[in-house]
């Protein structure tokens, strides 16, 4: 049996991220369909919540636990060249990763001390463009890996708007796990939903340019799009006190605004808010806008599963993405406006359309077979 060790990042000190906990655990169901021993493993820092506060440590065991993991994650911290496992987990940690045949990480800042522990190692890039960005400009080093995967078309190809940073990079393609996410068809669903982080602290710096990189940016910018259409929209944002004015100004364009954390803030609310959602409206952070690598979020794939079409911001011609038929792509409002036009025309058809997608394109089972096969050769 081959055993896959998955190391995701900030999954155990954010616990209301219901959505962040998906983006991981598409790909542990995954390889555990493909008969693979699975393991989770995960880097706590000295100044995260998880290790001061049992009551977050334990909501991360029981989640762990519904899926079938209570005796599969590892949590360490790491001082130097020193790892500690007692933080939670099996007492073999060490032997388990020792013996493991691949280590699947997501954790770009993992240090040598763990991966040394592993005799083949993949990276997994998810943020496409940012990731080679923040290497390009030292703002992150990542240690050497055996093999480099990415979800980003363009990334190492003479399309890219960003720089290689030296690294042969492999393509592969984000995942969503079928059986997780059922065909889930609801002819009077109302709004067309989206879960996002509102604002955040991350700045693109490069040289004299800055800008945030955040998603309130882009939806002002299409802010208007509820007086383009009789479509209910609405937005399941993370937000903080800060951001109370402008929640009251997009629900004065029309948004209707609900909190992430009381709607989709554990993985079983986020997964039954996407399933009683119309479809995804979504728009995409400027930096994928301006790297223009075609990426995808995990997001709109669990609605694409789940049969919701999905109107996404365009973030680069895509070799393989269909348009038209449960996934449109826009660039301006009237685009966007469009799409719902269309889709609400033949919802049913739209949405099988959408989970079609999912099944030809983003099989957690088929993409992690194909990248396993290169992983192992």
């Amino acid at each position: 049996m081959t055993t896959v060790v998955v190391a995701p990042h900030k999954v155990v000190g954010f616990p209301q991220g219901g959505g962040h906990f998906w983006v991981y655990m598409q790909y542990v169901l995954g390889l555990r369909q493909l008969g693979c021993q699975v393991y989770w493993l995960e880097q706590l820092h000295p100044e995260e919540k998880a290790l001061r506060d049992p009551a977050t440590l334990q909501v991360f065991t029981d989640r762990m636990a519904r899926f079938g993991l209570r005796d599969r994650f590892i949590l360490y911290s790491c001082d130097g060249d020193r790892l500690d496992f007692r933080v939670g987990g099996p007492e073999n940690a060490e032997a388990i990763l020792q013996g493991a045949d691949l280590l699947l990480n997501f954790h770009y800042a993992a240090e040598p001390p763990i991966l040394n522990h592993f005799r083949r190692t993949a990276l997994v890039d998810i943020d496409p463009g940012l990731l080679q960005f923040w290497i390009s400009q030292r703002q992150l080093t990542v240690q050497p890996h055996d093999l480099y995967f990415t979800i980003g078309e363009t990334v190492g190809t003479e399309r890219a708007r960003f720089p290689d940073v030296g690294i042969s990079w492999l393509p592969t393609r984000p995942v969503v796990n079928l059986d997780a996410w059922p065909f889930h068809y609801l002819p009077d669903a109302a709004p067309f939903t989206s879960v996002s982080t509102w604002a955040t602290d991350s700045w693109m710096v490069d040289g004299t340019i800055a800008y945030e990189n955040s998603k309130r940016i882009t939806y002002r910018q299409f802010a208007q799009l509820p007086s383009l259409t009789n479509q209910e929209l609405e937005l399941a944002l993370y937000l903080i006190d800060k951001d109370d004015a402008e929640r009251e100004w997009m629900e004065g364009q029309g948004w209707s605004i609900r909190l992430s954390t009381e709607v989709a803030g554990d993985p079983e609310q986020y997964r039954a808010y996407i399933q009683a959602s119309r479809g995804e409206f979504s728009v995409a952070k400027p930096a994928y806008l301006s790297f223009q690598t075609a990426w995808v979020s995990d997001r709109s794939l669990c609605y694409l599963a789940s049969g919701k079409p999905v109107v996404v911001q365009d973030t680069g011609p895509s070799t393989y993405l269909p348009v038209g038929e449960g996934l449109f792509r826009f660039k301006s409002l009237e685009q966007a406006a469009a799409a719902i036009e269309t889709i609400n025309q033949d919802y049913a058809g739209h949405c099988r359309a959408a989970r079609q997608i999912a099944q030809t394109l983003f099989d957690s089972r088929t993409v992690l077979h194909d990248l396993l096969d290169r992983a192992l050769a």
